[in-house]
């Protein structure tokens, strides 16, 4: 067994690959890392330029496209690894990146997973949207983080550079326990993409393990490298996967009166959309839905599979709704949430 695997899963982007690997491979101590990318049956010819140029790194060939979770939970399967290093392919790694969050994870074995800072490649003084500082979610599903209230990104000045206890780690560059990764069920497959890693992440919490943000280490991500913020289909899949995410993990006396508020609150956004003629986002909304009534029996499986985890309170969940203090109380930054954060 090895220390730690680096594992990056790859879908056509051998031009992130051209630009991001040689530094993952040097930056990866070699005593204690291998490098490993998982190829989502890429057409760009991606496994051939890295069997080329990086010998020493392993590929995992997948047969067809398996998304996010799915291609992961495949690929993890074939590693022998007490940690596993998630790295998205269009990530920029810095010199020692991995030894200090590994370090923490051994000397703190309640941590489950473990994220770095992340902060935006094409503007390296502010954080980027997928991580930024630690995840967290509100009580109606709704992620954000120290450092990214829903669109509003927040300039690094160091202000979020304690070591946190968060909710969710990015799949953007996550570390995780092996063990703790197998306790809680792996990755969901169903979820494709999207918002996998905060159910993941959930059920972690539901087995007694941690989540930090250690931010002495940061990495530098682009975002959108598959499927841009203003997709459709992405709107697709958060919609969708919010809903799979709070039916999945809330606990049985809150689930109904939240999955109906969450149900009315996507109606009107759709709503909005519409009003808006952008008729691509009003569908995605639509067809997010009934995505999710047609695998409701599915769910329900899932769910009573996993009853013993499904907790009272989670630390790391906003008791309000993040949308109305974002848009009503204009609390546009992560340290206007005073409450909050008094009990982090």
């Amino acid at each position: 067994m090895i220390k730690a695997a680096v594992v990056i899963l790859n879908w056509n982007g051998r031009h992130f690959l051209e630009k991001f690997l040689a530094t993952v491979v040097a930056a990866s101590p070699a005593n204690i890392t291998k490098v490993y990318i998982a190829d989502n049956c890429s057409t760009d010819q991606s496994v051939d330029y890295i069997k080329n140029n990086f010998p020493d790194v392993n590929i995992i060939e997948l047969d067809r496209n398996y998304g996010f979770a799915l291609g992961y939970k495949l690929a993890l399967r074939q590693i022998d690894a007490e940690y596993f290093i998630l790295l998205n392919s269009d990530v920029e790694v810095t010199d020692n990146w991995i030894p200090p969050i590994i370090n923490f994870m051994d000397n703190h074995v309640e941590c489950g997973a473990c994220m770095p800072k992340i902060r935006s490649y094409n503007n390296k003084d502010y954080f980027e949207y997928a991580g930024a500082a630690g995840g967290f979610i509100d009580i109606y599903g709704y992620p954000f983080c120290r450092g990214r209230i829903l669109n509003q990104i927040e300039q690094d000045t160091g202000q979020y550079d304690t070591v946190q206890e968060v909710f969710w780690a990015t799949g953007a560059c996550m570390f995780l326990r092996a063990e703790a990764y197998y306790k809680a069920g792996e990755l969901d497959g169903d979820f494709f993409t999207h918002m996998e890693e905060i159910d993941l992440c959930w059920r972690l919490k539901n087995c007694n393990y941690s989540i930090y943000c250690l931010p002495e280490v940061s990495v530098y991500h682009i975002g959108g490298g598959t499927l841009p913020n203003n997709n459709p289909k992405k709107l697709y899949y958060n919609y969708r996967n919010s809903l799979f995410l709070l039916f999945k993990n809330l606990p049985s006396k809150k689930l109904f009166s939240i999955l109906f508020i969450r149900l009315f609150l996507d109606g009107l956004s759709a709503l909005v959309y519409f009003g808006k003629l952008q008729f691509g986002f009003f569908l995605a909304v639509l067809r997010a839905h009934c995505s999710f009534y047609l695998q409701i029996t599915k769910l329900y499986l899932k769910r009573k599979k996993n009853r013993h985890m499904h907790k009272e309170f989670l630390s790391g969940i906003f008791p309000e709704s993040i949308v109305y203090n974002f848009l009503i109380k204009n609390k546009k930054k992560f340290n206007a949430l005073r409450p909050f954060l008094k009990s982090k």
